[in-house]
């Protein structure tokens, strides 16, 4: 009788309301990205800011400047730093080189520490080279970098899309984990049952 009791009292119980709260916790657990929004992509009182893809760059380095350049349309809006402490460079001169053209940077009315180009036409997608020269003081020096215009070149950065598969899959496992726990559940029942008539 005593082994009997002490047999009952480890056989854990699960009534209802405790398996709806399992089930509860393993649908969550299992499906968050059905329940939880990314960052911008709440749907509370302040609307998201649509963002859109990123636009095209250009790096182009030697050891004493960086030029980073942004194209935007045909415009192309250049950062100037010293290489060694990314200090902004404002008072250089700035020319580039690109497809064979000639252009001479302006300084940016829009934004401050900035040079601006702007192209004769928008480019097309490809690769393009870019050449520049620099000139700050009795410093010259030629940079050179490439722009990437390929359609797939900034993929990488737009948001990621779930597919049906991912979502069916979520949907599967959610499925198996509440049948599991159904089985678990009667397993419990029966146990209890035999317990009870045995310990009558």
């Amino acid at each position: 009788m005593i082994a009997t009791d002490t047999l009952f009292i480890q056989i854990p119980t699960m009534t209802p309301s405790s398996l709806l709260a399992a089930l509860a916790a393993v649908a969550a657990l299992l499906m968050p990205p059905l329940v939880h929004a990314g960052p911008g992509h709440d749907h509370g009182d302040a609307a998201p800011t649509p963002t859109g893809p990123a636009l095209p760059r250009f790096t182009a380095v030697s050891e004493t400047f960086e030029l980073v350049g942004v194209l935007n349309g045909k415009q192309i809006t250049l950062y100037l730093d010293r290489a060694a402490d990314n200090a902004p460079v404002t008072d250089a001169q700035i020319e580039l080189e690109i497809a064979g053209a000639k252009l001479k940077a302006q300084k940016s009315d829009r934004h401050e520490d900035a040079f601006e180009v702007v192209l004769a036409a928008e480019p097309k997608p490809g690769v393009l080279p870019i050449t520049a020269t620099v000139t700050a003081g009795q410093e010259i020096d030629l940079l050179a970098g490439e722009l990437d215009l390929h359609e797939d070149a900034h993929a990488d950065e737009a948001a990621h899309v779930h597919s049906w598969k991912e979502y069916a899959g979520w949907g599967a496992g959610a499925l198996a984990a509440l049948i599991a726990l159904i089985l678990i559940g009667r397993r419990i029942a029966a146990g209890r049952q035999r317990t009870t008539g045995a310990v009558a």
